[in-house]
């Protein structure tokens, strides 16, 4: 069956026709998505359907998909203490005409809206109970354990990846040799968590990934607004004065002021400053 999206790397599903897709989706876990309620990213579709649940489509090249397989969603079903959607059933299939993954998983609905997009301009309403939430899930999430690897951006995260990232955007005489390995969400940003109620979805990307790149991510994501970016730091205070939480705080900012930095983006400049504080840190110790 040929889909109506491209096999090229360049793909962006926000502007791609997906019809094909869906309706095969559709055929295979014999639901009806509801055409109102299609949400569009750029490797990502999602709908709710008429049995009241989520069905969430992602595209990858085999490339990047790990050993481990491309079950994220799926294996984070047995999480206990996180605060998730249920997980339901999924279909995969490879695209009959190029090296295409595509994988749909059907989910129970979100307890609430997104609270954003992935990087936030304005502060979002949280009651304390939402920051309590987050803390106890991803607290129970780094209590866990599993043989997953965290694949943040689809990419597999490593000490080479880790060293490469920070030594591409900042020089210094400090060691960036990661100390604890704990598992993580791995794409932690306002886009993926609902609010009032709490909750934390899209887990392809699980596994286990430094102590504090949850707590980076979305410090990073928050950024364009000081006074949610401190008040991130503050909840997961632990995690920010940890070694490996100070060079995850590196990691985010390497990917806002490295060799693809935007020149408008309003993260910049905070984002330096961070990362000279805590070159400085680790510096002495």
């Amino acid at each position: 069956m040929t889909l109506s999206v491209s096999t090229g790397q360049a793909v962006d599903l926000r502007v791609q026709p997906v019809d094909e897709v869906l309706d095969r989706v559709a055929r295979s876990l014999q639901v009806r998505l509801l055409p109102d309620t299609v949400v569009r990213k750029r490797r990502s579709v999602g709908a709710r359907t008429d049995r009241d649940t989520w069905v969430r489509v992602e595209r990858r090249s085999p490339d990047k998909i790990a050993d481990q397989g491309w079950n994220g969603t799926e294996c984070a079903a047995r999480l206990e203490g996180v605060a998730q959607p249920t997980w339901q059933g999924c279909v995969v299939w490879r695209d009959a005409d190029g090296p295409v993954m595509w994988r749909a998983d059907e989910t129970g609905l979100l307890p609430a809206a997104p609270v954003g997009s992935a990087v936030l301009s304005e502060a979002p309403e949280l009651p304390d109970e939402w920051w309590e939430a987050l803390n106890a899930s991803l607290d129970a999430l780094a209590a866990h354990r599993t043989r997953r690897v965290a694949t943040p951006e689809t990419d597999t995260i490593t000490q080479e990846l880790v060293t490469e990232s920070i030594r591409g955007a900042f020089s210094g005489d400090f060691d960036t040799a990661v100390q604890r390995w704990v598992p993580a969400h791995a794409d932690l940003n306002w886009a993926n968590v609902t609010a009032p109620v709490f909750s934390l979805f899209d887990w392809e990307d699980w596994g286990n990934a430094p102590q504090g790149l949850d707590s980076a991510s979305l410090w990073a994501s928050s950024l364009a607004v000081p006074a949610l970016a401190d008040r991130v730091r503050q909840e997961r205070q632990r995690d920010f004065e940890s070694r490996d939480g100070r060079l995850m705080t590196l990691f985010a900012c390497s990917k806002i002021l490295g060799p693809y930095a935007h020149p408008k983006d309003p993260r910049l400049e905070p984002a330096r400053r961070m990362a000279e504080q805590v070159i400085e840190e680790l510096q002495a110790g």
